[in-house]
């Protein structure tokens, strides 16, 4: 049987998205942006499989050893996940149990029959697509993001990924070992700008 091309879209909502016409459903989950171990980051590409995960936590990874050792959330590690509209208390306490769901995007992985590709306009028109190409959704030129200890990653342009349909300049939310999550002001989001 053959296959087509594996996409992902990201809600940035509580909501499952649905699929773009001409894609079919693999599976749903929640939208992982990127983690951070032993005070060093590594990104998933929003637009690939990878950056949605069918189950959610705090701490998604374990770290292990030379000496066949493995630890789960024992250090100051983070996760980092495409978040939500919903306000944070007034109080700005760390989230945690039930109370983080709200917070954290969901995504869907779909075939796609053909390759895709993401189109930026540097305006602030909508580009159009390329002679003969169907557009699947329309969005803001997500970039970068950093951190903690100024650690993060990028988005490849030409991924789906750095197309998000929603512009926020907070739109990830980090994470932690001991089952907490909060908004930090040292986080920054970077997109491409307008050139007149």
């Amino acid at each position: 049987v053959a296959h087509g091309f594996l996409i992902t879209r990201h809600s940035q909502t509580r909501d499952t998205p649905l699929c773009p016409q001409g894609t079919s459903r693999i599976y749903d989950g929640f939208s992982l942006l990127y983690v951070q171990g032993n005070e060093r980051a590594h990104g998933q590409d929003l637009g690939t499989a990878g950056s949605c995960l069918r189950r959610f936590s705090t701490m998604p990874f374990m770290f292990c050893n030379i000496n066949n050792v493995c630890n789960f959330a024992s250090r100051n590690d983070y996760s980092y996940w495409l978040s939500t509209p919903e306000p944070m208390p007034m109080s700005m306490e760390p989230l945690t149990g039930q109370s983080i769901q709200p917070f954290i995007s969901r995504c869907v992985v779909c075939e796609a029959p053909a390759m895709v590709i993401a189109v930026h306009s540097q305006t602030i028109q909508i580009p159009s697509c390329p002679l003969g190409w169907d557009s699947l959704w329309i969005g803001y030129s997500f970039m970068m993001h950093t951190s903690a200890g100024a650690e993060g990653s990028g988005q490849a342009l030409a991924s789906p990924g750095s197309c998000l349909e929603e512009f926020r300049s907070a739109p990830f939310i980090e994470c932690h070992g001991r089952g907490t999550c909060n908004y930090y002001a040292n986080s920054y989001s970077f997109w491409l700008a307008t050139v007149e």
